[in-house]
């Protein structure tokens, strides 16, 4: 029996997004969180006494600025080597070989795979063959799994792979590949890298993706980690997903329908966030609030939306002063007033109600052509938070003039 850690994407010292802009935001650690998550990976390596480690593509986030995340892999290597465990890499879009320009001597126990063609390397004092090719460029649209040699027999049977597979949303079309194409060369394990969200495509063999080791935006919520696998000497495979993260990401629904009030909102909502806490595993939370449901206060939360904003994180402060913070609040509530009721009482509001519902806003066209030259993992995220605001700004003048119509002369409607 042996064990083995399937990872990928640390994308070290990539940037969260949606925090550090906020005033009093934990800019500390979001600064530190992939490394911090990494180190969590090298820990749990030594805790589990595995043989060694796969990461499957992305180590870095592109070209380094300065050594710092070079030197920092190193001093995570070195700790590895001391411990006894081997570490097998390929690089992926982000850290292509024509990417990084920096390079730093590789420790005898780190193993980078050629990216001019698969390569298979065989693991020391076991029976395990590890088959894996980089990225020589950040754009590689060939099915590479084809080149891939078939498994070697007597022999486990690892392919380390970064790929889109037949596609996914927000990522652009890399190494593109099918589980059928995968199954053909008979491996018993393939770690595959590049989509962020943990996903088991295939159980026998098992064939999978092991997710981010630590979630970078609210697009990325729920636990991020590693695969620690298990293999007994029939080759049989036990896979059992370990949270690395160290912030977690979570998008926390609040249903104030029926509420008139604002300390019932807060306390709802403080409900809610305690209840998110708690499945966090001790660790800070990243949350966007989405408040919804029908309610006497849909004009206010719009026409006030800084203020209840600052009321939230005022309260989610009191429930804990470092292991919480909101990335955003968001109102998606609808009026108790019926629009179509209220159209009827007379052709002017008909016709302010008719425009309301036909309006719309948009980006400008030149922005929306640059937005799609940018990489689907940059620009699907940007594109969105871009594509909100319009949205938002929408809906804030759409509840206001709808409270304002609802009251004649200080009176409900």
């Amino acid at each position: 029996m042996f064990k083995f850690i399937h990872a990928a994407d640390p994308h070290l010292d990539s940037p969260l997004h949606g925090l550090s802009s906020h005033p009093g935001a934990p800019v500390e650690a979001l600064r530190h969180a992939t490394r911090r998550a990494f180190a969590n990976l090298v820990q749990l390596a030594i805790e589990e006494r595995v043989n060694f480690i796969v990461l499957a593509g992305d180590l870095y986030d592109g070209d380094w600025r300065d050594y710092g995340p070079g030197i920092f892999f190193t001093q995570q290597m070195a700790v590895l080597k001391k411990a006894g465990i081997a570490v097998y890499l390929i690089s992926g879009n982000h850290d292509a070989e024509s990417i990084i320009t920096r390079r730093l001597p590789a420790l005898t126990n780190v193993h980078w795979f050629s990216t001019r063609k698969p390569e298979s390397m065989e693991v020391l004092d076991l029976p395990v063959v590890i088959h894996g090719q980089g990225f020589p460029d950040r754009k590689v649209p060939e099915n590479l799994s084809l080149l891939y040699p078939d498994a070697v027999a007597g022999k486990f049977n690892l392919g380390l792979l970064h790929t889109s597979l037949q596609g996914r949303a927000g990522h652009d079309t890399y190494a593109p590949c099918s589980v059928e194409d995968l199954l053909t060369k008979h491996y018993d394990y393939w770690a595959l890298g590049h989509i962020h969200q943990p996903e088991v495509l295939h159980t026998q063999p098992f064939i999978g993706f092991a997710g981010n080791l630590q979630g970078r935006h609210i697009r990325e919520t729920g636990p991020r980690g590693c695969n620690l696998v298990t293999v007994a000497d029939n080759h049989a495979v036990t896979v059992e997903f370990r949270s690395l993260d160290v912030i977690r990401w979570e998008l926390v629904s609040v249903d104030i329908a029926g509420l008139t009030e604002e300390s019932a909102v807060l306390e709802r909502l403080g409900n809610s966030l305690e209840s998110t806490l708690q499945t966090a595993d001790g660790r800070m939370v990243a949350a966007r609030i989405h408040f919804t449901g029908a309610t006497a206060l849909h004009g206010t939360l719009h026409r006030q939306a800084d203020d209840w904003s600052h009321h939230c994180l005022a309260r989610a402060l009191e429930i804990t002063a470092d292991g919480l913070w909101l990335e955003q609040v968001k109102f998606a509530t609808t009026p108790l007033v019926d629009p179509a009721r209220l159209a009827e009482r007379d052709d002017l509001t008909r016709l302010v109600l008719e425009s309301l519902h036909n309006a719309s806003l948009t980006l400008p066209e030149d922005l929306q052509k640059m937005l799609r030259k940018l990489p689907p993992e940059v620009g699907t995220s940007l594109r969105d938070e871009l594509a909100e605001h319009p949205a938002t700004i929408l809906a804030d003048v759409s509840a206001i003039i709808l409270d304002s119509l609802s009251i004649t002369g200080g009176e409900a409607a």
